[in-house]
């Protein structure tokens, strides 16, 4: 799960990491306001699940109240168009108002799990500001690293040698030891999976502030955190993964027509690669689990025909926990319901194939089944290609 950079912020300072001081406006009177309050230049950002809001146009400097009113008004919204948004662009709710920083240096620090070592890590680099990955394409060597103990976590000679490495020294040294102890003390306390500060900066006046803030959290450990579950904004979501989520259905959108419903994250990876392998394009990824009951399944296909770039479906199954005739009845039921009229392939192996195939031949349904997956997928593709 992802949130706002001034969401962000306000849990970096629980945790006692220093950022500018500002505040949330989802109004140009507001923004007016705060500023005010703040005094002198500020910055007036828009609060989307994005990065490269700058370069678009999200981020703006203001010398004073007015001026920060006239940039809210611009950014306030508009559809923002960054490299990591869709083509259309996300629709601007709020913007965050801080007071301006006179910015010596610029860094970059991140924390996230390093799943070839199984622990984490905590990478930082003098190249803040840039794209971490531009970084450590053209100059890996600027990019340290540290590896947290599984069971004893950060020692502090690791976040010294960290600030180091940014180049600190004197009292932001000091500052700098102490906020990587304090991030990563956030990062394992909210279980996130990904804490991002781009940039860190050091002010001329030698402070070191999180200027931007990027978490990340496990969805799976939201159970333990409902203070951060409640921060989640739905309207930074695809509307078709915040309808599978309700059913805990494993959704996520992509940009092809074939549709594809699985049960299990890997067989779900391999019928996509099958679909590329036979011309397609898969449409999504939908992960139905091992026990989806019918009413599961009748969501997952309502999700999926709802979806207007989808052109036929392919379901992929092998009967575990799922058994194929538990399968069968929950097709049976959503396809009549729904009044589905897309075509359907499915292939299924498992436990009681035979019932479950008998159950679906005798449905009287158009569904077209398939012998295997190279097969299922060979025929979906084809059929996305017929229909209109």
């Amino acid at each position: 799960m992802k949130i706002h950079e001034y969401q962000a912020k306000l849990l970096l300072r629980e945790f006692g990491v220093p950022v500018p001081d500002g505040d949330v406006a989802d109004t140009p009177a507001k923004a007016k306001q705060i500023a005010q309050q703040l005094s002198g230049k500020v910055v007036v950002k828009a609060q989307v699940h994005a990065g490269g809001r700058g370069k678009g146009g999200g981020i703006k400097i203001a010398d004073g109240p007015e001026a920060a009113e006239t940039a809210a008004k611009q950014i306030l919204g508009m559809k923002l168009k960054t490299p990591q948004t869709p083509p259309e662009g996300i629709l601007v709710r709020s913007v965050w108002v801080e007071r301006a920083s006179d910015i010596a240096r610029e860094l970059y620090l991140s924390m996230t799990l390093d799943r070839a070592r199984s622990t984490h890590v905590v990478m930082a680099s003098e190249a803040g500001g840039m794209e971490i990955e531009e970084v450590a394409a053209r100059t890996p060597e600027k990019i340290i690293r540290e590896w947290a103990h599984p069971a004893l976590g950060l020692a502090d000679f690791q976040a010294r040698r960290l600030a180091f490495g940014l180049g600190l020294s004197g009292e932001p040294f000091k500052q700098g030891v102490g906020l990587i102890r304090n991030l990563f003390r956030l990062y394992l306390a909210k279980d996130c999976s990904l804490v991002e500060v781009n940039p860190l900066v050091v002010t001329k006046d030698g402070r070191v502030l999180a200027l931007d803030a990027k978490l990340n959290f496990d969805d799976n450990a939201l159970f333990r955190h409902k203070e951060v579950a409640e921060l989640r904004d739905v309207n930074e979501e695809d509307p078709l993964d915040v309808e599978a989520s309700k059913y805990n259905l494993n959704y996520i959108k992509l940009e092809g027509n074939v549709a594809c419903m699985v049960n299990g994250a890997g067989l779900a990876m391999a019928t996509m690669d099958i679909v590329k392998l036979s011309g397609g394009e898969p449409a999504n990824f939908l992960d139905v689990g091992g026990s989806a009951s019918p009413e599961q399944i009748e969501n997952a296909f309502r999700i999926l025909s709802s979806d207007p770039s989808v052109k036929a479906i392919f379901i992929n199954v092998f009967g575990g926990i799922l058994r194929v005739d538990r399968l069968a009845e929950g097709i049976i039921a959503a396809v009549r319901k729904l009044g589905l009229k897309l075509p359907v392939v499915l292939r299924a192996e498992g436990t009681n194939v035979e019932q479950g195939k008998k159950m679906l031949a005798d449905s009287g349904l158009p569904l077209i089944m398939a012998a295997d997956m190279a097969e299922g997928a060979k025929k979906a593709v084809e059929l996305a290609r017929k229909s209109p």
